[in-house]
């Protein structure tokens, strides 16, 4: 009995020392999304999205990444300003998990606002979530099928 206590309260020690994850680890930990991480390190935002958030972001996978043409999609990795509008419209401030999404224009960290559809699944412009509620410790992430690109 003795040892199972020990045992236990050892277990849930290490449980509660393992280190939160922010939303960069929690992407890039999830292996599909190599592309979304490289252009947030092109446009200087690795340290805002580690930050105190909180962030909800709208993570084009690999394959999201791969639909935009290669010659386009270079020419946006080196374009600094451009690739910045187009990530930060992609992350919306506050948490908002799955059950809280309405249908409406939703204001960008970019400043423009995303229309987002409820009929027939959840869609952000032209983009259709996949998964939702990617926890992390400074916001949620929702995985979407194409980059969605200011107006």
């Amino acid at each position: 009995m003795k040892k199972s206590l020990i045992a236990t309260v050892i277990a849930l020690g290490a449980a509660f020392s393992v280190q939160a994850k922010d939303i960069v680890d929690t992407a890039v930990s999830a292996g599909n999304f190599t592309t979304l991480a490289t252009a947030l390190k092109a446009a200087g935002l690795i340290d805002t999205l580690k930050g105190k958030g909180p962030f909800t972001v709208f993570a084009p996978t690999d394959a999201a990444f791969a639909k935009v043409p290669k010659a386009d999609l270079d020419a946006l990795l080196k374009d600094k300003a451009k690739l910045t509008a187009v990530l930060t419209y992609h992350v919306v401030p506050g948490k908002v998990m799955a059950a809280d999404v309405k249908a409406g224009m939703v204001k960008t960290v970019q400043g423009s606002s995303i229309t987002v559809s409820t009929s027939g699944g959840v869609m952000v412009d032209q983009a259709k979530v996949t998964a939702t509620d990617i926890v992390a410790d400074n916001g949620v992430i929702h995985v979407i099928d194409s980059v969605i690109i200011p107006k």
